[in-house]
């Protein structure tokens, strides 16, 4: 099956392969399957055709995927532009939600750079 583009893994529970689509986590996985009246425990495969219109025709109602993704960047780019906190974090690949970052941020900052020669100096007598 195939929804926005994206191949949803046919072996899997539908509330867990649902969220193989950018933008959708558990409970709106949950949530979907809910108003389309299909059983959460079901796979891809054991879906009949009328259950995977009605699955189809709410995910495509939503914004998913290469829109959703392009709002998200839009929306970082205009923090970018105007200049404000948020955005000048983004520029600088720093947290941007007021975590610490005297140690930690490694995620964003990327590995240690060593400042030096990288080793301990020598005991003087």
């Amino acid at each position: 099956m195939r929804l926005l583009g994206v191949t949803i893994p046919d072996d899997k529970r539908l509330e867990i392969s649902l969220t193989a689509i950018y933008g959708i986590g558990r409970p709106r996985a949950r949530m979907i399957l809910s108003s389309a009246k299909v059983d959460f425990a079901k796979c891809a495969k054991e879906l009949s055709t009328n259950e995977e219109n009605d699955i189809r025709k709410i995910v495509e109602t939503r914004k998913l995927e290469g829109e959703l993704r392009r709002e998200v960047s839009g929306n970082i780019k205009r923090l970018k532009d105007i200049k404000c906190y948020r955005g000048v974090r983004h520029q600088r690949k720093l947290p941007v939600r007021g975590q610490r970052t005297r140690t930690n941020a490694r995620t964003l900052k990327g590995p240690k750079k060593t400042m030096g020669s990288g080793r301990k100096k020598a005991d003087k007598k």
